[in-house]
C-alpha cells in the first residue's frame, strides 16, 4: 500500500485538519515510511510465540462478582457534614 498526495489530502479532509498543499508530499513520504516499517514487522516469525496478556506472567487477584444492595446508608452518610432524609445536602450551585 502506498500513500500519495491525493490520499493525504483525503485523510486530512476526513480528519478535518488543514494540511497545506506544499506539505502533502512530505507527509505522504512520512506515512509511506511508517507503512514500510509496519510491513517489516509482518516479516517477523511469531509462529511459536505464545500470546501475552502480561509481560510479567502474574495474574490479578479476582473476587466474586456478586450484586448486593450495600446496606451501608448510615456508614456512608456518616462521612458528610449535612444530610436530609437519607440523602446528601449540598449547596445550590444553579440559580
Amino acid at each position: 500500500m502506498s500513500v500519495d498526495k491525493s490520499t493525504v489530502a483525503r485523510i486530512a479532509r476526513l480528519a478535518r485538519i488543514n494540511v497545506p498543499e506544499d506539505r502533502q508530499d512530505q507527509l505522504a513520504n512520512e506515512l509511506n515510511g511508517i507503512l514500510d516499517w509496519i510491513a517489516e514487522l509482518n516479516e517477523v516469525d511469531t509462529d511459536h510465540v505464545e500470546p501475552l496478556a502480561s509481560v510479567t506472567g502474574h495474574s490479578l487477584p479476582r473476587r466474586a462478582d456478586q450484586v448486593t444492595d450495600g446496606n451501608r446508608v448510615d456508614e456512608v452518610l456518616a462521612n458528610v457534614p449535612e444530610t436530609a432524609g437519607g440523602f446528601f445536602v449540598v449547596p445550590k450551585v444553579v440559580e
